[in-house]
């Protein structure tokens, strides 16, 4: 008699035990409804200004159709060395400390998979992106998570990583400007950071994709600071700041022999990213600033009216200091994040992400995205006003 196949049995056990994304879980609600003004996706409202597009049809009508080299383009590797010395005050080899990923997700991916024994402990602060924690699993890691609060603009401290610290740590993932929170860092606070990171010999991985999108101080990369070059994995893209999310470009930094195994994973799974989107990267990163500044004068407008109207409406929103994004709490009403989302969808159509979605620190709090349109945030808070005065 033959045997039943269940293909549930042949799913490997760390796979089985990922979460689907909360967004996604979410936006599958959304799907199919219609007129709904959306506060959920994070992607820039703008379209990637045309002479990035243009350099992209450019190299297609040149044939630009091939693969490249496993890291990258030469010329791109080049101009990102450029880029990062006089924004970021760090230097790298384009030609053995960089590599070109298709996406900083995957550039995050293969930097954990590269650094990640079964059993290491990667410490990272929560909320976060949705992805950190499966990646860490996936890996065969342990994530650890930090929570952060909103009375500290939700940045991390180097009192409150400590505290997780054990002989199985092995590095700290960073994310600021923080998705969702908005949250930065100050210097002083990512010094104590990296000095506690130097005595327990940890390596760090930062997330600094929405670094240009920075409202109010410097924005500084612990990669700058003395002694860190070397322990850090930096990691960066052209989603945000160049409005490029469908190129699905992005990159890593840092010594060589941890490029070098990145590199090994890449070439066997990605091989490399696309050259088309290369050449826009090419475009963007040398002669995209204007575009990106006129962009963020454009989020900070968008930031200042969403949390002033959030803040009157009674549900408290701390400003956010980068990225595009608001948080409010939603605990005063005394709904789940999740119950909060939904009925806000349901009754007044703006999708918004509930927090919890970003880790069980999050729960609590609502993602809203404000890359979109200054009239649709507008309409999105009076629904808001008009929901919130509802539960009373």
């Amino acid at each position: 008699m033959a045997t039943v196949f269940e293909p549930l049995n042949y799913i490997a056990d760390n796979v089985r035990a990922i979460p689907r994304s909360g967004i996604r879980d979410f936006f599958d609600i959304v799907q199919g409804m219609k007129d709904v003004i959306s506060l959920g996706v994070g992607e820039p409202d703008f379209v990637t200004p045309w002479h990035i597009r243009e350099a992209a049809i450019y190299a297609l009508e040149r044939g630009r159709t091939s693969y490249t080299s496993n890291l990258g383009l030469p010329k791109l590797r080049e101009a990102i060395a450029v880029s990062l010395e006089k924004h970021f005050q760090v230097k790298y080899d384009p030609r053995t400390q960089i590599i070109i990923a298709v996406g900083v997700s995957e550039a995050m991916d293969i930097a954990i998979r590269a650094i990640t024994n079964p059993g290491d402990e990667i410490i990272y602060h929560e909320p976060c992106y949705v992805s950190y924690a499966p990646t860490i699993s996936l890996a065969y890691g342990k994530p650890v998570a930090v929570a952060c609060d909103a009375s500290n603009g939700f940045a991390v401290t180097a009192e409150a990583i400590a505290k997780v610290i054990t002989p199985k740590s092995k590095a700290l993932l960073l994310n600021f400007p923080t998705n969702p929170t908005g949250g930065t860092m100050t210097r002083e606070e990512l010094l104590k950071i990296a000095d506690l990171v130097k005595r327990h010999n940890l390596l760090v991985l930062t997330d600094e994709i929405y670094s240009e999108l920075t409202f109010e101080g410097e924005h500084v990369s612990i990669a700058s600071l003395p002694g860190m070059l070397e322990r850090t994995i930096f990691l960066h893209g052209f989603s945000k700041a160049y409005a490029m999310t469908g190129f699905r470009i992005g990159y890593a930094c840092g010594p060589t022999p941890l490029i070098d195994a990145m590199m090994r994973i890449h070439q066997y799974s990605m091989l490399c990213a696309s050259i088309i989107s290369q050449e826009a990267a090419l475009e963007a990163i040398q002669h995209g600033e204007v575009d990106t500044g006129s962009m963020r004068d454009q989020y900070r407008l968008r930031r200042n009216y969403i949390v002033k109207s959030l803040n009157d409406i009674g549900l408290p929103c701390h400003l956010p200091r980068g990225s595009f994004y608001a948080f409010p709490s939603i605990r005063s009403t005394g709904l789940t994040s999740k119950e909060f989302a939904v009925r806000f969808l349901e009754q007044e159509k703006v999708a918004c992400v509930p927090g919890s979605a970003f880790g069980a620190s999050g729960e609590g709090f609502l993602r809203c995205c404000f890359a979109t349109s200054l009239p649709q945030i507008e309409t999105a808070m009076e629904r808001m006003n008009r929901f919130v005065k509802g539960l009373k």
